[in-house]
């Protein structure tokens, strides 16, 4: 993790925004969705739309267009569905990636030159829905770049191994129920190892495998160089 964290950092320059307007910290809501947020104890979290309004609504009361947070967030959110455990038993809640909560519909561009490495619909209630997973080289180092929750037709006409660049349109931000069923957004994750994963890979871990998951997914902060200046 530690080599790739500071790969990217060396080439902070380089890389493109994922989004038009850039997130910065006039546009951008920080969000905590952990149990930190008191917030969360009313909320009905098997409920879309109640989630999505009170995203939304916060990000309205700031004049913000995006919202932003999750990396390694210990959240209680995912127990709306079994696909992160059995009721009353071990759950997965730490999550892996980051969230950019935006508009439905919202352009995602590609940060970094690749290729398409794999895509799938995980369609399953409280997964990630359409989702595209790249694959990068940047001076000899390869690591991947997921994209969940998008919109069915972000599937639409590409292929494996389909070199796509830097700076161009990638993909869209779905809405419920087509992307997992959850309140629009982008989660964006790196992974330096696929473990033989193709279209999915882990967005959630137990708690006692946070560690082990974090040496292959690291901060993607680098990748928002406005809203994290100093990264």
């Amino acid at each position: 993790m530690i080599r790739i964290s500071q790969h990217l950092n060396a080439h902070r320059k380089s890389l493109r925004p994922l989004f038009i307007p850039e997130p910065g910290p006039d546009n951008t809501l920080l969000l905590d969705l952990t149990s930190n947020n008191t917030d969360m104890e009313n909320l009905a979290i098997k409920d879309s739309k109640m989630l999505g309004q009170y995203i939304f609504d916060r990000m309205k009361a700031q004049k913000a267009i995006y919202a932003y947070g999750g990396y390694m967030e210990d959240r209680a959110v995912y127990r709306r569905s079994s696909l992160f455990g059995a009721p009353g038993g071990d759950a997965r809640s730490i999550h892996l990636g980051t969230d950019v909560w935006a508009a439905a519909g919202t352009p995602v561009y590609l940060p970094l030159d690749g290729h398409i490495h794999s895509f799938q619909n995980n369609a399953q209630y409280g997964d990630y829905g359409p989702t595209i997973i790249i694959e990068h080289r940047l001076q000899k180092i390869s690591f991947f770049t997921l994209y969940g929750h998008l919109s069915s037709g972000s599937l639409d006409g590409i292929e494996e191994q389909m070199p796509v660049k830097a700076g161009k349109l990638l993909c869209h931000t779905g809405d419920a129920p087509e992307n997992g069923d959850w309140p629009p957004h982008l989660h964006f994750q790196i992974i330096t190892d696929m473990k033989g994963k193709k279209g999915d890979f882990p967005g959630v871990a137990f708690p006692g495998k946070k560690q082990a998951y974090q040496d292959i997914c690291p901060d993607p902060a680098v990748f928002f160089r406005k809203l994290f200046s100093q990264t």
